[in-house]
């Protein structure tokens, strides 16, 4: 279908627009364009009079969105970021291609990163950006092709890849789990419990599945799973973590098991795409890639 020409408003025009809204000012958007007050100002008007709305009111010597402006501002800073960034990736890669990816920050530094070279051995011409993100996002928000996610598949507007399941297991320092003697799930109540942010009802969970009371579970909480990994190594508490990805502290005994008790999470881990993004070719290859790389993982 083609678009009617009042509603594709050139770059210029749109630059103006962004610059003004985000500074506030016509005369700071002009300096930061290289231009007078008086060009953007023209500009501004002539975006206003092509889409037949008022962008800004004008009150003596300022300036104020409207709502109708604040609404489009948002809009067409999303627009010429997602502008900006395939113009950069295309720069940068001229005869490949660029994946944008969102990472869980544990997942992509202890079990992606060390993969990743095998990956652009065999697609040389594909350049991979990686961005870490703890919570959900909105892929009409962020320019992301493809984000690395822990939940349900169920995510609105998009596709999604199964990778593998995970186990979690208390663990915590050798001095710590000498001092405490764990025995049983009860025991571990009478430790320091550390907890992940992104997950505040794992240790609930646990006791549930073991037959102890999931009430009063308290302690110092987390972001990430490296930093409560090392809280733990560094005997703050006992930390419920993925196997697959502490196999190293856990083969050095720098971690132990509190109890050999592994639970297996709910939720999975899954590669996620907006519907748009399926065909892209870095994607179906990194897709397909890592979908056989995690089939084999033992969880």
């Amino acid at each position: 279908m083609k678009i009617p020409r009042r509603f594709l408003p050139t770059t210029a025009l749109l630059s103006a627009f962004e610059a003004a809204a985000r500074t506030g000012s016509f005369t700071a958007a002009a300096n930061e364009l290289d231009l007078s007050q008086s060009a953007v100002s023209r500009q501004i008007r002539a975006l206003e009079d092509q889409l037949g709305v008022e962008l800004f009111v004008r009150e003596r010597q300022t300036v104020r969105l409207t709502h109708a402006g604040e609404f489009y501002a948002r809009e067409i800073g999303d627009a010429l970021r997602k502008i900006s960034t395939a113009s950069l990736n295309l720069r940068a890669n001229p005869n490949g291609g660029t994946l944008s990816l969102a990472i869980l920050p544990t997942f992509g530094t202890r079990w992606l990163a060390p993969r990743l070279s095998r990956f652009l051995e065999a697609h040389p011409g594909i350049t991979i950006n990686l961005a870490t993100r703890i919570q959900s996002f909105d892929f009409k928000r962020e320019s992301f092709d493809a984000a690395v996610h822990f939940g349900n598949a169920d995510w609105p507007g998009a596709e999604s890849a199964f990778l593998m399941k995970e186990r979690v297991i208390p663990a915590c320092s050798p001095d710590l789990a000498r001092q405490f003697g764990f025995k049983t799930p009860e025991d571990l109540r009478a430790a320091p419990l550390l907890h992940l942010a992104s997950r505040p009802d794992a240790w609930e969970r646990w006791f549930r599945a073991n037959g102890t009371s999931d009430e009063g579970v308290h302690g110092m909480m987390f972001d990430q799973f490296a930093t409560a990994a090392q809280a733990a190594m560094a005997g703050l508490g006992v930390a419920l973590l993925p196997i697959f990805l502490m196999q190293s502290e856990l083969s050095r005994g720098e971690l132990v098991p509190a109890l050999d008790r592994p639970l297996e999470s709910a939720e999975r881990y899954y590669l996620m795409w907006p519907l748009e993004r399926a065909l892209y070719p870095p994607l179906v290859a990194f897709r397909d890639w890592l979908v056989r790389e995690a089939a084999g993982e033992a969880t």
